[in-house]
């Protein structure tokens, strides 16, 4: 996982692009770390010195054991699963759990989820088995497949030939279909997996996830000043398709690294509720979206009002999938984790690793907005005129923290040329300069928010 980066690829990916060579590179390693974190996981629970019942680990050693039988029956289809972005934040918990001593009921939460991972996997690879699973609520869930209604409590689960039958103690068996497709089922309370298209054809359609029981976990969507994770109706999901037919076109606006990226990085979308007050007039004003390190590939995200914002949503949450990556390939800096810079899209001080992140993120989303309204013969004048708002408020906001990071002592040696070219892409900007208005503005709005900052910031330390 220290493999040094061609550095060619380094001024690529400072550049927020990124041939499929190098992406594919941060893929493996991104992987390759899942498959150790869970290595780790097994080791933790069997350890001579964990504290834990022994009927979980009886029963680990059962759920791997389905697990290594569907790897070996069809290893992608089970590595679909086990690199499922909301399968990190499972491994994260469940191995903190193993070994910071909580207490037994939250390790038979979650190791329990281990059974329905391998109970995905062996579906997913055509693998003949039965198993029993504890649902713990009303749900029970097998990752990237779907979920099922039931009463809390143990169900019986049984696939053959393309077929799972799910059984609880009391009422009939849910029949469920199995094929390349996904899962599907005429009994109601069969819930499946949403997909989307795949972002290029013949490539891998996307998830839309409003049920994996860990894609929101333990509240840090609100942490991180997300709005919750949803379960989408049949009028919402339609919403999400309407967007998403329409992304490919507007991601090619942005050049072909933009669709590029989208294919190598997207595995998964998390409909998020839509910010508190956003609503007026039955159309959303307001959006948020976000990503977690230990969710790779994973995107969350209100539905944006359209497909171009939906695009620029991608673009944006990408460039934080692939700098996190770079990051845990080679280190960028040695700076301190200390909050302290200004960051005009933030109201709240940053820390250099966030500045960095935020930065790189927006210089994306300039690039973008501008390539996007130099499409003129192809975008109505209203769409042109956001584009080149958008373009000159993103551009001004990272001239106004590029000193920082250039700045920085702390710089490795590939932090310097993220940094050199993050500061190449700003200059060659400049090549083609939105109207002047959107340029005031973006002065404005960047001058008001440091004014803003220094006063709310000054007062908190007062």
């Amino acid at each position: 996982m220290s493999a040094s980066l061609p550095d060619r690829a380094l001024r690529e990916l400072g550049r927020t692009e990124g041939d499929t060579e190098a992406l594919d590179l941060l893929v493996r390693d991104q992987d390759t770390r899942r498959l150790v974190l869970l290595r780790a996981l097994l080791d933790a629970a069997t350890a001579p010195t964990a504290r834990r019942p022994t009927e979980l680990l009886d029963r680990l050693h059962e759920d791997w054991a389905l697990l290594a039988a569907a790897e070996r029956a069809d290893r992608a289809a089970a590595r679909a699963v086990l690199l499922h972005p909301l399968a990190g934040p499972w491994a994260e918990r469940c191995l903190n759990a193993l070994t910071t001593g909580a207490p037994v009921q939250e390790l038979r939460s979650r190791m329990g989820h281990l059974g329905a991972l391998a109970a995905a996997a062996a579906i997913r690879a055509g693998l003949p088995f039965a198993t029993r699973l504890t649902a713990r609520g009303t749900l029970l869930h097998l990752p990237t497949l779907g979920a099922v209604r039931v009463s809390p409590g143990t169900v019986g689960l049984a696939a053959a030939d393309g077929e799972l039958r799910i059984r609880e103690k009391h009422g009939p068996v849910v029949l469920v279909r199995v094929d390349s497709d996904g899962a599907s089922s005429l009994d109601p309370r069969w819930l499946p997996v949403y997909t989307l298209p795949a972002v290029l054809p013949g490539g891998s359609p996307v998830p839309l996830d409003d049920l994996d029981p860990y894609r929101a976990a333990d509240g840090d969507l609100a942490h991180h000043g997300l709005s919750g994770a949803v379960q989408l109706d049949d009028a919402a999901r339609k919403a999400w398709a309407h967007s998403w037919s329409g992304v490919e076109p507007m991601l090619r606006f942005g050049g072909d690294h933009r669709w590029t990226e989208a294919a190598a990085l997207l595995r998964c979308l998390v409909p998020l509720a839509p910010p508190p007050g956003s609503a007026a007039s039955g159309e959303e004003v307001a959006h948020c979206s976000g990503t977690r390190r230990e969710a790779f590939g994973a995107v969350l995200s209100s539905r944006p009002a359209g497909a171009a914002h939906l695009a620029a949503t991608l673009v944006h949450e990408l460039q934080h999938t692939k700098l996190a990556a770079l990051s845990a390939l080679v280190p960028l800096h040695h700076e301190d984790p200390a909050p302290r810079h200004f960051a005009p899209w933030r109201p709240d001080p940053r820390p250099f690793d966030g500045l960095l992140q935020g930065a790189y993120s927006h210089i994306a989303l300039a690039d973008y907005w501008q390539r996007f309204a130099l499409g003129a013969e192809r975008v109505t004048y209203t769409q042109r005129d956001l584009a080149w708002s958008e373009h000159a408020r993103r551009r001004e906001q990272v001239g106004a923290v590029l000193p920082v990071l250039a700045g920085s002592g702390a710089l490795t040696p590939e932090g310097r040329v993220i940094v050199n070219e993050m500061i190449t892409l700003y200059h060659r900007l400049a090549d083609w300069p939105p109207p002047m208005g959107h340029v005031a503005r973006a002065r404005a709005y960047v001058s008001t928010a440091r004014v803003i900052w220094q006063q709310r910031n000054h007062s908190e330390r007062a």
